[in-house]
């Protein structure tokens, strides 16, 4: 557990009142992210503060209205899972790297460039995101952030987001092996040829067909039919 001057501080405000806890920010952050099963070692203070930086301790009534209990554990638990926690530079740095690395990859997968109906390259996705100064939340999830995060790079990166249809062929000898690999993609048909050929269409989203047709291809080392189908 750390020291209080590296503590970070977590907080809740209702009804007019805030109340504040110093905590371990690694331990804190664990537990919220569901890293951490228990509530041991993340207290750094065993002190309700309303006010933590002037050391001002909470009043007893407003904290027993507010929680129902005094119990500072149980506290804790309310106010990490329905409160604010404090961001050291560290980890607000790491955990926008980590949101913008998982954005990208979304994108990646599952947008095309509606002009040529090819995946946008990641450095150009990148360069999109650095000229549109988009300001990413490191708490939101990634989907819940990518509809305002899309409305502001298609002003800069045409983007189109569609599924496609790939027919398949694949021959006897590597047909077993594929299997599971296209189901996992999203197998809407398949069929056994008579000469054991395996024949299936995936759906997949327009940005993932290169890494479809990559990992497909070293499967079956270059033995595999595919097809574009129309919509």
């Amino acid at each position: 557990m750390t020291t209080l001057d590296k503590a970070i501080i977590a907080s809740y405000e209702h009804g007019g009142n805030r109340f504040e806890l110093y905590v371990d920010p690694d331990a804190a952050y664990a537990y919220k992210e569901g890293r951490k099963p228990d509530l041991k070692n993340i207290l750094v203070s065993e002190e309700i503060y309303s006010d933590a930086k002037k050391g001002e301790r909470a009043k007893a009534e407003p904290v027993q209205k507010t929680f129902g209990t005094s119990d500072i554990v149980k506290i804790l638990e309310f106010i990490l899972k329905n409160g604010e926690i404090q961001l050291t530079t560290e980890q607000r740095k790491k955990k926008l790297e980590e949101k913008r690395k998982q954005i990208v990859a979304i994108l990646l997968r599952e947008a095309i460039d509606p002009r040529t109906n090819a995946p946008h390259t990641q450095l150009r996705i990148e360069n999109a995101l650095d000229e549109a100064r988009i300001s990413l939340d490191p708490f939101k999830d990634p989907r819940d952030q990518l509809p305002d995060i899309i409305k502001e790079l298609r002003l800069i990166l045409p983007l189109k987001f569609e599924k496609i249809r790939i027919a398949v062929k694949i021959s006897p000898l590597y047909a077993h092996k594929c299997y599971s690999v296209l189901k996992n993609y999203g197998m809407m048909q398949e069929e056994w040829a008579k000469d054991g050929s395996f024949i299936a269409v995936v759906e997949i989203f327009g940005g993932m067909q290169g890494e479809f047709y990559d990992r497909v291809n070293k499967l079956t080392n270059g033995s595999v039919e595919t097809k574009l189908l129309k919509q």
